[in-house]
């Protein structure tokens, strides 16, 4: 009757094994997995703003004056200085996926793409359960998580721990 016992607990040690093995691996994978997930979408759309190297698209300028609305409140108002709005649009629709990717200022660029959603909420606000929703979701488990080891945040601050206990040497 002893041996039943023995092997349950073996088996529930088998479980808690093989639990914290996939929170290890887990912890190393879904940093980076998260912040792909998070700038694929934005890069993409940022690609469609651009003719060329800092030449804002016509079709971006056009949605910033004439299609794009905020929805506030039950009514819809016009984006102030529209053209400046779709250059700022356009650049960080680039450089926060970028940034994301490497893992640098990770946390700002996350915090930066939730705002960015917001904005876009406001905007497309049948959006939400479909695309602004996730993205929220993976901007705040970003911001949660940090960066992970598999980055140059964690790099930077490696370097930097380093130069610290040495003195500035």
């Amino acid at each position: 009757m002893v041996k039943p016992i023995s092997n349950i607990v073996g088996i529930g040690q088998l479980v808690e094994d093989t639990l914290s093995w996939l929170a290890c691996i887990a912890q190393v994978v879904a940093p980076p997995v998260l912040r792909i997930a998070l700038a694929v979408p934005f890069f993409k759309s940022g690609l469609t703003k651009w003719d060329g190297f800092l030449s804002l698209s016509a079709a971006a300028e056009y949605l910033f004056e004439d299609e794009f609305k905020l929805h506030i409140f039950g009514h819809a108002y016009d984006f102030p200085l529209p053209t400046a709005l779709a250059f700022l649009d356009g650049i960080a629709e680039i450089v926060l996926p970028v940034m994301l990717i490497l893992g640098l200022a990770t946390r700002f660029s996350a915090l930066a793409l939730l705002v960015m959603t917001g904005v876009i909420q406001l905007v497309v606000p049948e959006g939400w359960a479909n695309f602004h929703l996730p993205w929220a979701a993976l901007a705040i488990a970003i911001i949660a998580l940090g960066p992970g080891g598999l980055s140059l945040d964690h790099v930077i601050g490696s370097l930097r721990g380093s130069w610290l206990l040495h003195g500035g040497d």
